[in-house]
């Protein structure tokens, strides 16, 4: 599949997600996020989920300015609506996958949606987590970190240990370091230029992108 996936769920969602659509995106709203897109004037390619987010008329405007809907039983599914819709963007294997609306203020869901990201590095698909001021990846091997609208750049181990840390372009370089869980050496860095190289030799690191 040639073209980017975005997944709009059900987290905070405002004027600005709606900027991140390019033209030739694939949409998939996962509840609440499918209602945000059509209530906008935006055609999701597939509204997913349990749909206990919306009442029978929101529903069925969501049916009606879909091109696809598929609806879950709320009780007789494993998966959060954000996983769902992951995984059916996962297996259109697209160039790119991009959730937004994945953080809001349940911290579990949050934190589920970040950990999502994962499936992506397995499978081989670039994947990132946006809103309206962070920008959030895992990586487990070398990878360049491009500035864009964002002021810091923190690195978070989401394994245990994370090995052979080396920071080229920061403002706080690091050479072969190791960030262990429970510390906090990689908060709050800062590009000195338009981009950055982030070595990794063993782990997977969370990497946000962030502004005040």
């Amino acid at each position: 599949m040639d073209q980017r996936i975005l997944i709009f769920t059900g987290g905070n969602l405002s004027d600005w997600a709606l900027d991140e659509i390019q033209e030739g995106d694939y949409l998939i709203g996962a509840d609440r996020g499918a209602h945000f897109l059509v209530e906008h004037g935006r055609t999701p390619n597939l509204a997913v989920g349990d749909f206990d987010s919306v009442n029978s008329e929101e529903m069925n405007y969501i049916e009606q300015h879909s091109l696809e809907t598929r609806a879950f039983d709320p009780v007789d599914k494993d998966w959060t609506d954000t996983e769902l819709a992951y995984d059916m963007a996962i297996a259109k294997t697209p160039q790119e996958i991009i959730l937004i609306g994945a953080l809001g203020t349940r911290f579990d869901h949050s934190l589920a949606n970040v950990h999502l990201l994962l499936k992506g590095l397995r499978s081989g698909i670039p994947s990132k987590i946006v809103d309206e001021k962070n920008e959030i990846i895992v990586a487990d091997k070398p990878i360049t970190i491009y500035k864009g609208k964002y002021s810091n750049v923190s690195l978070l181990p989401l394994t245990p240990e994370v090995q052979g840390i080396t920071l080229e372009g920061f403002l706080y370089p690091l050479h072969n370091a190791v960030l262990t869980m429970g510390q906090s050496l990689g908060i709050s860095n800062r590009l000195l230029s338009d981009k950055g190289t982030v070595e990794i030799n063993k782990g997977q690191v969370l990497i946000i992108k962030s502004k005040d």
